[in-house]
């Protein structure tokens, strides 16, 4: 099972999931980073773990 988001390629720090998710919407990758650090370090959001699973879901970048 995969969802429709590719991971980036050419932008991509670990895996480039959080990239990935800023250029399908067309988000500043550098604002998605803090505002995905700031998220992940609140009590209540599981970020490693949601990361691991976006990245094990979402699309490999194109080869091309």
């Amino acid at each position: 099972m995969h969802i429709p988001i590719k991971r980036s390629k050419n932008n991509q720090i670990l895996g480039g999931v959080i990239a990935g998710l800023c250029e399908q919407y067309d988000w500043n990758p550098a604002i998605g980073r803090v505002l995905y650090v700031v998220l992940s370090l609140t009590p209540m959001f599981p970020g490693i773990i949601v990361y691991l699973i976006l990245l094990l879901l979402m699309e490999k970048p194109d080869e091309a």
